[in-house]
């Protein structure tokens, strides 16, 4: 069960995770012992799936977001969802409801990368259509968890 506890270190760690324990234990008011009880206990749980860097795309010469909208026939949903997630173009795969089976959401190079990431996607089996968003600008985009 999460505590108070828990909730602090974490809303520390998602402010900057990588704040030494004692750093943690100050701003929480515990000790340190505590919080790296409380962290390995949340890791351990499956809480905490990992540490990573928030970096800037297109520093790295990725600079267009796409959201794809996809169709899947024949009962191979979740086959070819997984399929499609193995693309490192793919930052997320959602399973949806509605008039479309799954959102995409996907970064690439430019609109060449793009277009070849999509005829990818419809010459795999069961893809019946897809239809391709492109992001214009992005408001927010926060994968912390708001504890």
């Amino acid at each position: 069960m999460i505590d108070e506890l828990d909730r602090k270190i974490i809303r520390v760690l998602n402010d900057n995770a990588r704040k030494s324990f004692r750093e943690i234990a100050k701003e929480v008011g515990t000790s340190a012992t505590s919080v790296i009880h409380t962290v390995k206990k949340l890791e351990a749980a499956g809480a905490i799936k990992g540490y990573m860097p928030v970096v800037d795309p297109e520093y790295f010469g990725i600079g267009l977001m796409a959201i794809v909208a996809v169709r899947i026939s024949k009962g191979k949903l979740i086959e070819t969802q997984k399929r499609i997630a193995q693309d490192l173009h793919v930052a997320a795969v959602y399973d949806v409801t509605g008039d479309w089976d799954c959102f995409i959401v996907g970064r690439f190079a430019d609109r060449e990368d793009l277009n070849g990431f999509v005829k990818g996607i419809l010459a795999i089996p069961h893809v019946d259509r897809t239809v391709t968003h492109l992001v214009l600008n992005v408001v927010k985009d926060d994968p912390r968890v708001p504890v």
